[in-house]
């Protein structure tokens, strides 16, 4: 167990401003009190754990992330339960997976049970600003970026491990969202960094969201690299489809596609419900095919901050894939959403051990 040092805020956000806030939250614009940092240097390994004000960061123009990318991250959620209490959903996974992309990236590792130490120390000091409600949370983000000041191509010595939190309501506004099928750029390649959570990946993808966007779509589909013929991920989320005999399908892993938590749980959910699991490559002119037909009848994204949002339709140059009406959601996607919500708001039986009591 690491002692954190901790440096509460000295100027606090007024009481009333704070629950105007948390009431009805932005996505990713207000951020708490405070933040958690712990250094790591070569030789010493991780120290000076401390949770103190949340503030800007200062480091030198030739830190190393700065010009050769160093960088992970995590996106992981606290939610207030019915009781009043406040409890994390599956800090360990999300613990695993910041380790394994740290590993993919060269950079040093942080202890998967200090990661969740310092996460909990977070939520403790800034408790106040977990909201209730179906859809609201506390959102937390952990990183890590290399900090030693050395401009060449090598692993870092120096790291340092930031946590930070905001309170959040839905990502997307509501009802189906539109997907742009991308033909001119892809996320990730065999070999690459797909499975790593780290911030090239989504750089990388921002053009081609900028173009969903152009397309009138919200978000944006990837194919594979090698052939632009099979169904990855979007933009920031994995991808499930439900066909007309009430299999729920989704492409499988295989070093591209993000190993997401939400998406593992939703399926072991699934499978645990009655409802057929299948992970297969799907190819999208099947499924554009299988929409017009009515094979494909659902599909839905999944991910951290989106939860689980219906899609109504694929786009892409030569016409449409409209999912059920393609507005609302399907029976076995909000099927899926409420028993997701459920284990995550602790109105259900902690059966898997996947909700972590904080406060």
């Amino acid at each position: 167990m690491t002692d954190f040092i901790i440096e509460p805020t000295a100027t606090p956000t007024d009481p009333a401003r704070r629950a105007e806030l948390v009431a009805n939250p932005v996505f990713g614009r207000v951020f708490t009190d405070h933040m958690v940092i712990i250094r790591y240097s070569e030789g010493k390994g991780w120290h000076d754990a401390r949770v103190t004000a949340y503030q800007p960061l200062s480091i030198d123009p030739a830190s190393t992330v700065l010009h050769y990318g160093q960088e992970i991250f995590e996106g992981m959620k606290a939610y207030r339960t019915a009781d009043g209490r406040v409890s994390a959903f599956r800090p360990d996974a999300n613990a695993r997976r910041f380790a394994e992309s740290a590993r993919r990236m060269g950079m040093a590792e942080l202890p998967e049970e200090l990661f969740i130490q310092a996460v909990d120390a977070l939520v403790r000091i800034d408790q106040d600003w977990v909201p209730s409600g179906d859809g609201k949370a506390l959102y937390l983000r952990p990183f890590m970026i290399s900090n030693e000041v050395f401009l060449g191509v090598k692993p870092a010595s120096e790291y340092l491990f930031i946590v930070i939190a905001c309170p959040v309501g839905s990502y997307f506004s509501g009802g189906a969202v539109s997907v742009w099928v991308s033909e001119h750029y892809t996320r990730a390649a065999p070999g690459g960094t797909g499975e790593a959570k780290c911030g090239g990946n989504y750089a990388g993808s921002l053009v081609a969201q900028a173009e969903a966007k152009e397309q009138g779509c919200d978000q944006v589909l990837f194919l594979d690299a090698r052939e632009r013929r099979y169904i990855e991920e979007m933009g920031g989320m994995n991808v499930m489809f439900v066909r007309d005999d009430g299999v729920l399908v989704t492409p499988p892993l295989g070093g591209t596609i993000l190993r997401g938590i939400t998406r593992d749980s939703l399926l072991r959910v699934a499978a645990d419900n009655g409802i057929t699991v299948e992970e297969t490559l799907l190819d999208i002119d099947e499924v554009f095919a299988g929409a017009a037909s009515g094979r494909y009848r659902e599909a839905f994204a999944c991910g951290t901050a989106a939860a689980l949002s219906p899609i109504g339709r694929f786009r892409r140059t030569g016409g449409e894939a409209v999912f059920g009406d393609g507005a609302t959601i399907g029976p076995v996607s909000a099927k899926m959403r409420q028993l997701l919500m459920n284990l995550q708001s602790g109105r259900s039986n902690n059966s898997y051990g996947w909700v972590h009591p904080i406060v």
